[in-house]
């Protein structure tokens, strides 16, 4: 199978469940969304923590994307920078675990943080402190990175270094690499709509996105005509609609499929595993229908879990089942 390496924030994650969403609100983060933070307001955070119960996971959105890549049998890789801290050795450990082929860079900051508040009803804020993974730069990025490598999937959480991403997309472009973009967050996507419009328009294969970020870069409050207004960019166009399933065109085809409507624990990651199960089956040659349902499949699965961690006979299953043509 070919090989498909992520590129973005190496962070990871603190997990923490709310009673109930007052502390988004003392804390000023937007429920449902990604707030970058200093490394005052992280120190802040970690104070309003306290007493509570967290848990510790590797995250990212394009780290977790390749975790689940991985996991299924996947060729994965990663790119991005840690600290010479814990946290780094953490992040390492996990991927020589899974089986993604990390190259992650080192810089004196400390190793980013993703304080991952999961309310009552399964959704996620983040208050994320990039440290480390905000030093990622132009010059990190060469065409050794890409060799053999089939897709670069890019996080949008990215985009606010204009210059790295124009570096990453010209790179893999110029190595025959196809390029596989998230759009990351819906307010991420509303404060530098322009250049995500130029990244799509001149650079990107494949887009995924959910609801309010199909919306805010298209202005379409109806996911099939933004799903639509997407694939004019000429690229596949992968919306996700939550409990109402998920829907892909590219050209002049389309498919819609339906959720698995599991119950919802925790939907931090959900997003980057459909990523996960959508990509390895289009390396795998799968229909695009096909395609949507193992996205669906992985993602019906890690809203069940708090984070990212599935048993490990979870995904002996996910692997005999869509070795045996469902899902895939």
């Amino acid at each position: 199978m070919e090989k498909t390496i992520g590129i973005g924030n190496a962070l990871v994650d603190i997990l923490v469940r709310l009673k109930d969403d007052s502390l988004l609100q003392k804390a000023g983060l937007p429920k449902g969304g990604m707030t970058l933070i200093d490394e005052a307001r992280q120190r802040e955070l970690r104070s309003c923590m306290e007493g509570l119960p967290v848990e510790q996971a590797t995250g990212g959105s394009a780290g977790n994307t390749m975790l689940a890549l991985a996991r299924l049998g996947g060729n994965a890789g990663f790119v991005g920078k840690v600290g010479r801290d814990a946290l780094a050795g953490f992040y390492a450990d996990n991927c020589k675990k899974v089986g993604i082929e990390a190259r992650l860079l080192e810089c004196n900051l400390p190793t980013g943080v993703a304080n991952t508040f999961i309310s009552p009803d399964g959704e996620r804020t983040f208050g994320t402190y990039l440290g480390a993974a905000a030093t990622l730069q132009p010059g990190d990025i060469t065409p050794e990175l890409f060799e053999d490598v089939g897709t670069a999937h890019i996080e949008g959480y990215l985009v606010q270094n204009h210059d790295l991403m124009e570096a990453i997309c010209q790179t893999a472009m110029e190595a025959g690499t196809m390029l596989s973009l998230d759009l990351a967050s819906y307010n991420v996507v509303a404060a530098d709509l322009d250049f995500f419009h130029h990244l799509v328009q001149d650079y990107i294969d494949i887009v995924f996105a959910n609801e309010e970020e199909a919306q805010a870069f298209t202005g379409k409050t109806d996911p099939i005509e933004a799903l639509r207004e997407i694939a004019a960019y000429k690229c596949l166009a992968v919306v996700k609609l939550g409990g109402k399933g998920a829907c892909a065109r590219l050209g002049e085809e389309e498919e819609v499929v339906p959720s698995m409507h599991m119950p919802v624990v925790d939907t931090t990651a959900a997003g980057d595993f459909f990523a996960g199960g959508f990509l390895y089956a289009l390396n795998r040659g799968a229909s695009l229908k096909d395609c949507l349902n193992c996205g669906s499949l992985l993602a019906g699965h890690i809203i069940g879990v708090v984070g990212t961690r599935l048993p490990d006979e979870t995904w002996k299953s996910l692997t005999l089942t869509l070795s045996r043509g469902r899902g895939n």
